[in-house]
């Protein structure tokens, strides 16, 4: 058994964990929700000593234990399968999943590779991936790699006596839904010989996969709910500490958009490997949803709209203008901005603060004779900070410890500000919690009603439905079918599902 007791954790100007007790027994799993900032991720890095806490104590088969760092939690048998993957992706499947524990390998100061990658063909059957290991990681799809992951916080199995406890962090977020039944059906057979601790914010998902759920908020574990016991309303509410609103997508907020001169306008547009003959308009005002299931050309489209990647045929206009050059900086050049799925990755610079982040596209505006007018972009800063109810500290504060939410809306304030009038959202909700998501859905209404045309691809077909004013199906890289969405004569779920599969 895994236990904490009154366990405490401060960082200046913020109590981030408050007297917290949490338990998990042999081969239990244990769900952990709440709000972005409730300390879920404080909690975390505490269990797997990345995190050392300021008050109370930790026992392992009730024995106290101290983690100084992961290495000496990994000792213990504690392992973590991290939601943004840290994987190495120019190294071999072998090499990740024996990285940092090579010795057993090296005789005569040389790597046994043959000894290597069979040690690995045994870890990767134990989570059923039957892949090469001497496969470069960055050839495998994001699933794939998640089940690498795991692999590698099973070889734990062979170093430490006793039972896993391994820490699940949103490992769901961005797979398809029979992938995600394919790992759950694995956690549930490897409970012989691991306990797990399940992160998310799909709370159907939690319900369906804990035994027993911890439901934080401000710090603080504000319940304990058995699964048999547990409903997704209940939950949410103690999350949040107030009534969902109703109105969740905000589609009483939803105005009509104007259908003037097109900002986007796809012809006959294909992309080799990714999407064939797609047409449609954006116009302003208007929230276009694409849906469909993986690999059927949403985020292909998005890249092409940017300028990433090129079409193969047909012509793309922005603004009554044919794109000739297919660049980002050609993309931000005309006023598009836009939110990828891997924030972290691609939507935030780790390292530079909230202001450097917010200004980064629009540099040019604050320098004068090569000197930055560092007095103006922290003004800015501030002022989007208010406008979007981003919780910082201040504009100094480095994006990697903002919350997810948090920084989404930087990303999103980094377009807004620089006046960017078409904005491209690539599952903008992932990973964040229901509150946050709120928001997001409050910042696609307001920037709809300034007129800014809304490329959208949702997290949910509920999520589509509810946001959009237009939604095209596509499947295969084909289109499909094209709704219009306004309240009172939005399509069904059934309508999407019915044209995608």
């Amino acid at each position: 058994m895994y236990e904490l007791q009154q366990v405490d954790k401060h960082f200046p100007g913020v109590h981030a964990l408050k007297a917290i007790d949490f338990k998990i027994g042999r081969g239990e799993i244990v769900g952990l929700v709440g709000e972005n900032g409730a300390g879920k991720s404080t909690l975390m890095k505490v269990i797997y000593g990345a995190y050392q806490p300021d008050g109370g104590t930790i026992a392992v088969d009730g024995k106290a234990v101290r983690f100084h760092n992961p290495r000496q939690a990994m000792d213990y048998g504690i392992g973590m399968v991290f939601q943004e993957q840290s994987l190495i992706t120019n190294l071999t499947v072998a090499e990740n999943i024996f990285l940092g524990f090579e010795q057993q390998f090296v005789k005569w100061g040389v790597i046994n590779w043959k000894e290597m990658t069979a040690a690995a063909r045994a870890q990767l059957a134990k989570v059923k991936l039957d892949i090469d290991p001497s496969m470069i990681t960055a050839k495998l799809s994001f699933a794939q790699r998640q089940l690498v992951e795991l692999a590698k916080v099973l070889t734990l199995e062979e170093r430490v006596d006793g039972d896993l406890v391994i820490l699940l962090d949103e490992p769901t977020s961005v797979l398809a839904r029979e992938e995600v039944e394919l790992l759950f059906q694995l956690v549930r057979d490897l409970t012989s010989r691991a306990s797990f601790i399940f992160v998310s914010h799909r709370m159907d998902e939690v319900l369906e996969l804990s035994d027993r759920i911890y439901v934080m908020k401000d710090g603080e574990v504000v319940d304990v709910v058995a699964q048999r016991e547990a409903q997704v309303e209940t939950i949410q509410h103690k999350m949040v500490g107030r009534d969902i609103d109703k109105e969740y997508y905000r589609e009483q907020k939803q105005l009509d958009y104007e259908r003037t001169d097109p900002l986007v306008s796809f012809n006959n547009v294909s992309r080799a490997g990714g999407f064939e003959d797609i047409s449609f308009d954006l116009h302003p005002g208007e929230v276009l949803c694409l849906v469909g299931t993986e690999g059927s050309g949403r985020e292909a489209i998005l890249r092409t709209v940017f300028g990433m990647d090129a079409p193969t045929s047909g012509t793309v206009t922005i603004k009554g203008r044919q794109v000739t050059r297919f660049t980002a900086q050609n993309g931000v050049a005309n006023g598009i901005g836009y939110v990828p799925r891997e924030r972290k990755i691609e939507g935030i610079v780790n390292g530079m603060n909230v202001y450097e982040n917010m200004t980064l596209s629009q540099m040019d505006k604050y320098a004068s004779n090569g000197v930055l007018r560092i007095g103006e972009e922290k003004a800015l800063a501030r002022d989007w900070i208010a406008k979007l109810g981003i919780k910082t500290p201040s504009e100094f504060k480095d994006c990697a410890g903002l919350s997810g939410g948090n920084q989404q809306k930087v990303v999103l304030a980094k377009w807004r500000s620089g006046g960017s009038d078409i904005i491209l959202l690539d599952h903008p909700t992932r990973g964040l919690d229901i509150g946050a998501k709120e928001d997001v859905y409050e910042m696609v209404r307001a920037m709809s009603a300034d007129g800014v045309g809304i490329i959208l691809v949702a997290d949910t077909l509920e999520e589509a439905i509810g946001l959009s004013h237009s939604i095209i199906v596509l499947k295969d890289g084909q289109f499909q079918q094209r709704f219009e969405g306004m309240p009172g004569s939005k399509p069904t779920l059934f309508d999407l599902v019915h044209h995608m599969i």
